[in-house]
């Protein structure tokens, strides 16, 4: 049989493969079987045999989360392995399957690397660095026996309120694009080559707009303007298309402009793939075909939803069938083209052989075994870590902590003996709580003392708790006068706040909620912290969290704030090396903290008449997109642009000089940010088109150059082409999106 000859190409193994399958069989290609459902085993928790060969009839195109079944590397990949060998020998083509994974920051299972959050990765403003992360999460997926992962978020995170913006990489449309481009090529590899099995697809999701629902309410509608969508959501996705070959996208839960995205096919078609020319599948979000029905009322039974969803360009419906074995039924009805299931299965089944697995499906569960989690890939998470990390305040130069003037420490708070992974996260081998970081840090010679003060929550679980339950107020004052008497002991207090895993988190459902509608600290902690206040000593406060915090009490009245948000397994490492100036913190936001729920849009790069102020209000955030000290300074001097005068289809390139004129060496995240002065529609007051992160030693000066190319300065016009005005640009560069963080030089477009 053809298709099963490697030597010949796979457009020729796929169409001799498609003319032996029945229509049920190519039906099968578009459906998935969820390993989380028990499929697989008996009601002991074991594998059963007689249950996957029930499964056999048709084949499948693809199994869900085997994690959930056998969770360890080597149990893994030997159940991966036997799933495998059972499509392969005893499904009548020997279609083998694609197993697909939850990876946000590492794989979501036992014993896998854990690293920081995607909102605290684009703290890093480092694409290497992400590049680098997710192709060892792919390896360690790979060696399992997982070909496709869930991930990258490549939503653009303007709604706060949101309780999933950790999983993004934070508000700005140029930055998320950088980050998702090389979280894509660290996924699929930089030519997407499986022969290594160190690669696995990609999927750039939520196709689109999901990031500012209506009230941060999780799947609410988006209401946005096309031109909102292309200037602002969909770049992300077509930079991950275009520049790093993503394979893979998944849509979104939500509507725009009342058309919930599993049925837009001017979404899924005109756009993806003819506006765009993306040649690789979709995917469902998971139960979102048949929420067309049930949630959404567009559908009046499965079978229509199956139809709606299918025509409009959802490939595979996850993460199990619920409504696509209706697709048979339509397809011998005529309602379905057989012509167009070809199509969809052909493109399926495409890259099931360029992952090779008709020919090499298995992997070795002692390699798998060997890396997955292992030691050898801490270093990698901990410089993560640390480069996550933000100062957002160092009041007389509270940090790094100088030893020798300390005898004794109080760690205080809620998070400061916790595991802090946040969602979608596995169980790694390895984790060090803010605590146990600096006992090891520290060693013998300073004391270290405890106290809780108060809790966030009471105990849960970020998937299996649905009711979150708030702390008891009246043990939380037991606890905040304890911590009183711990930090009176103290030279110094180090106070871990913020949030945790329940209260801020995807909202699956109305009794699993995550969203909020308060960005202020939850229960006691800013009555701890005024507790701490009051003692008199040092306080230095680490905030974990998802997504932004009010926090103008600690904002006021702490002289020192790191934005930790969460940091993976080195958590405790990464913090004590900051704290006591190991690593210089580099970290930059990548989203702006609003002062509260009333300032919310607080996005920077707002329209010109926008933000005019409030009463009694400052209007601007209590911190801006891109800012982030450091413990030493840089100076911008020499700003340039190799040509001021351009025309409107060439480049110009910006150059600046960069110097460390502190005492300690650094890191520096050179920003560039442009304004059209007057354009055909409105333009942003300003927008990232550039940055670059430096290392600079004590006196050291360097020459950033940031180019400029027509793609920085073009905009959709009122007739919504992609144009370049001609006219004049403020073409900015410094150290945050603050106006007084900023140089400015001028450009001019000659037409």
């Amino acid at each position: 049989m053809t298709y099963k000859d490697k030597s010949e190409p796979i457009e020729v193994r796929v169409k001799d493969l498609l003319s032996r399958m029945t229509i049920e069989e190519k039906v099968a290609q578009t459906l998935c079987i969820y390993a989380k459902k028990g499929n697989f085993q008996d009601e002991q928790g074991h594998f059963d045999e007689n249950k996957v060969k029930k499964l056999l009839l048709s084949g499948a195109g693809r199994i869900a989360e085997v994690g959930f079944v056998e969770d360890t590397p080597k149990k893994m990949a030997e159940l991966t392995n036997k799933l495998q060998a059972f499509y392969l020998e005893e499904s009548r083509l020997g279609i083998p399957v694609i197993f697909h994974e939850e990876c946000l920051h590492g794989q979501m299972v036992k014993e896998a690397t854990s690293f920081p959050q995607p909102i605290a990765l684009a703290g890093s403003w480092n694409p290497q660095l992400i590049q680098d992360v997710y192709a060892l999460v792919a390896e360690e997926t790979r060696s399992r026996g997982g070909h496709h992962a869930l991930t990258p978020v490549a939503d653009v995170a303007r709604e706060p309120r949101w309780g999933r913006v950790e999983e993004t990489f934070g508000e700005d449309t140029y930055l998320v694009s950088k980050m998702t481009v090389a979280a894509t090529k660290g996924f699929q590899g930089e030519k997407g080559n499986f022969n290594t099995k160190k690669n696995v697809i990609a999927t750039l999701k939520h196709f689109v707009a999901h990031a500012q629902p209506e009230g941060g309410s999780n799947c609410a509608p988006v209401n946005v303007s096309e031109r909102v969508l292309r200037e602002v959501f969909f770049p992300p996705f077509q930079d991950a298309i275009n520049e790093a070959g993503a394979m893979s996208v998944m849509a979104s839960y939500n509507e725009v402009d009342g058309l919930p995205s599993h049925k837009n096919k001017w979404l899924l078609d005109d756009v993806l793939r003819k506006e765009w020319g993306f040649e690789g599948f979709t995917v469902s979000d998971y139960y979102a075909v048949y929420q067309l029905k049930q949630r959404h009322n567009v559908a009046i039974d499965e079978k229509e939803a199956a139809f709606q969803a299918f025509s409009a360009g959802i490939d595979v419906e996850m993460p199990f069938d619920e409504c696509y074995h209706h697709l048979t039924d339509l397809v011998k009805e005529g309602r379905i083209s057989e012509a167009y299931l070809d199509k969809v299965v052909s493109r399926l089944l495409a890259y099931k052989f360029r992952m090779g697995l008709f020919d090499d499906p298995y992997v070795d569960p002692e390699y798998a075994d060997s890396i997955c989690g292992s030691e050898q890939q801490r270093s990698l998470a901990l410089k993560a870590a640390c480069e996550a990390i933000t100062l957002l305040k160092n009041d007389n130069e509270i940090l790094p902590l100088n030893t020798s003037k300390i005898k004794t420490i109080a760690v205080i708070g809620p998070n400061a003996n916790e595991v802090l992974l946040g969602g979608y996260s596995g169980k790694p081998k390895f984790y060090t709580t803010v605590l146990d970081g600096i006992k090891e840090k520290v060693g013998d010679t300073i004391d270290i003392l405890y106290a809780e003060g108060c809790k966030i929550t009471e105990p849960g679980d970020w998937e299996e708790t649905d009711e979150v339950i708030a702390s008891n107020s009246e043990n939380d004052k037991k606890g905040i006068a304890e911590a009183i008497k711990i930090a009176e002991r103290a030279d110094v207090v180090i106070l871990a706040i913020g949030g945790n895993a329940l209260t801020s988190r995807e909202a699956w459902n109305e009794d699993h909620l995550g969203d909020r509608p308060s960005l202020e600290l939850v229960g006691s902690q800013n009555d701890l912290a005024k507790a701490m206040v009051e003692t008199g000593k040092p306080i230095v406060s680490l905030l974990f969290n998802g997504k932004p915090l009010s926090i103008n009490y600690v904002h006021n009245n702490i002289p020192a704030i790191l934005e930790c948000w969460y940091l993976g397994q080195e958590t405790g490492k990464a913090v004590a090396d900051v704290l006591f100036g190991d690593f210089n913190p580099s970290g930059k936001l990548p989203i702006s903290f609003p002062r509260s729920v009333g300032h919310i849009p607080s996005y920077y790069n707002h329209k010109p008449n926008d933000r005019r102020g409030y009463l009694f209000d400052e209007v601007s955030p209590l911190y801006a997109f891109g800012f982030g000290l450091s413990y030493t300074t840089f100076k911008y001097s020499n700003l340039n642009l190799e040509k001021t005068h351009i025309d409107k289809n060439e480049s110009t390139r910006l150059s600046v000089n960069v110097e460390n004129t502190g005492n300690v060496s650094g890191h520096e995240v050179v920003q560039m940010y442009i304004h059209d002065c007057v354009s055909s529609v409105t333009r942003p007051v300003k927008e990232l088109k550039g940055f670059e992160k430096v290392y600079l030693k004590p006196g050291e000066t360097k020459t950033i150059t940031l180019d400029i190319t027509p793609k920085e300065l073009a905009y959709w016009d009122a007739g919504m082409n992609f144009v370049v005005d001609p006219g004049t640009f403020n073409i900015m560069v410094g150290t945050s999106s603050k106006a007084n963080d900023l140089k400015t030089i001028t450009l001019t477009v000659i037409s």
